[in-house]
């Protein structure tokens, strides 16, 4: 499907570690060469600010960072003014909540979330139910870990204002039935919140066909930049947003006793930006163009499938997703601590998340302090898979002797 040596070409890393089998990509993916020249020439040879300056070089610079929020936008299928840029997916998700959520719920209101959440989805408005007194509920998962659409209905009501939920579990690897929640939640009148961190540098999005009201991601895990995010939120929606931070660039007009604001989505983008990050940004989705969405995401499937078949031979290996849509591998070793296994994967030069993965909701359910994680994108290989596999046989073959004992 794709031809891993190519790929691995436009990343420096693997220039200096040909041997590296990286398998943490649901944390942050490997970065681009063209990410990185795109950060060096703003740097170097540019570092003015944005929509300020009336000289050539802000002029250039204000240019490549719209062109940027253009090039998103055509991306995710939104509209350029619907495009707001953040410090990260986190910051998105919590711009929603300070602004829409503690402006607009008040007591008597309920929330939908699940336990499939990131922190950075269910959080945010876990706060907003104690501060304003709405009432935030989890949909209950079905015998996979699952989110469905018979549970979803349970809990949703006339009452609900607000479905916070992830697009695709940065634990389990599942697709959320999203387009269908976000349809049944329309008809109650609810804003539907979506985080697309896992999603979005892995599957096709489009927000007009979701319908969906917001949708964040991040940077670093498209193979960009660290330090810079996307909000997408329908522009009737961010109009009647009020903004959470103030100062340079977001102000229109500022008195000693009033001031106003300028439109979406700069009112939401204060002070000096993340302006080589956002530049920089632009380099990864034309890549990911240039790859095609499809063809990653087919790429990734198969990898998994093939560390699925490997993971069910070795003895007291327990998955905990083996029916997930997306790259992602939730495991443990039978009787041992995610941390001691990845002490084994680090001396095999095997790059693996061991943790609650800021998701500890889904480990209370699963009912453990932690899993091993495999995530793969579109710069492994088959390779990468019998890494990971060996390594996971040293691994339960070591633990078992202290089992044993």
């Amino acid at each position: 499907m794709i031809d891993v040596n190519e790929i691995r070409k436009h990343f420096a890393v693997y220039d200096k570690y040909p041997n590296l089998c990286y398998l943490d990509s649901a944390a942050s993916a490997l970065k681009l060469k063209e990410v990185n020249e795109s950060l060096f020439n703003y740097m170097a040879y540019n570092g003015t600010n944005v929509h300020r300056g009336v000289y050539k070089l802000s002029y250039e610079a204000t240019n490549e960072y719209e062109e940027t929020r253009e090039i998103v936008a055509k991306f995710i299928n939104a509209k350029t003014e619907e495009i707001v840029f953040t410090r990260g997916a986190s910051a998105a998700l919590n711009l929603v909540a300070l602004s829409y959520g503690l402006n607009f719920l008040k007591p008597g209101d309920e929330i939908i979330s699940s336990e499939l959440e990131h922190h950075s989805s269910q959080m945010p408005w876990l706060n907003v139910a104690n501060k304003t007194g709405a009432k935030i509920n989890y949909i209950e998962l079905d015998a996979e870990s699952k989110i469905t659409i018979e549970n979803f209905k349970k809990l949703l009501n006339k009452n609900t204002k607000v479905v916070a939920l992830t697009h695709v579990s940065n634990v389990m690897g599942y697709l959320t039935p999203i387009k269908e929640i976000i349809k049944l939640a329309h008809e109650v009148g609810a804003v539907v919140i979506v985080d697309g961190a896992q999603s979005v540098p892995h599957l096709k999005v489009d927000v007009k066909e979701l319908d969906c009201d917001f949708l964040a991601f991040s940077g670093h895990k498209l193979m960009g930049p660290t330090g810079v995010g996307v909000l997408y939120g329908k522009k009737k929606i961010l109009d009647k947003m009020p903004p959470v931070e103030f100062g340079g660039d977001m102000a229109e007009d500022v008195y000693v006793d009033h001031m106003s604001y300028k439109d979406t989505p700069y009112k939401f983008e204060t002070g000096t930006p993340m302006i080589a990050e956002v530049i920089a940004l632009k380099e990864a989705i034309k890549f990911i163009n240039k790859v095609g969405i499809d063809r990653i995401y087919e790429h990734e499937k198969e990898l998994f499938n093939l560390a699925i078949k490997g993971l069910e031979k070795i003895p007291n290996v327990i998955i905990y997703n083996k029916s997930a849509e997306t790259g992602i591998i939730s495991f443990n070793i039978k009787g041992t601590h995610p941390h001691d296994a990845a002490s084994v994967y680090d001396k095999n030069n095997v790059c693996i998340r061991a943790g609650h993965h800021c998701a500890e909701l889904i480990m209370h359910h699963l009912n453990v302090v932690g899993t091993v994680r495999a995530s793969f994108y579109l710069y492994n290989d088959e390779e990468d898979v019998k890494t990971f596999l060996k390594a996971t046989k040293e691994a339960a073959e070591f633990f078992q002797m202290f089992m044993e004992d």
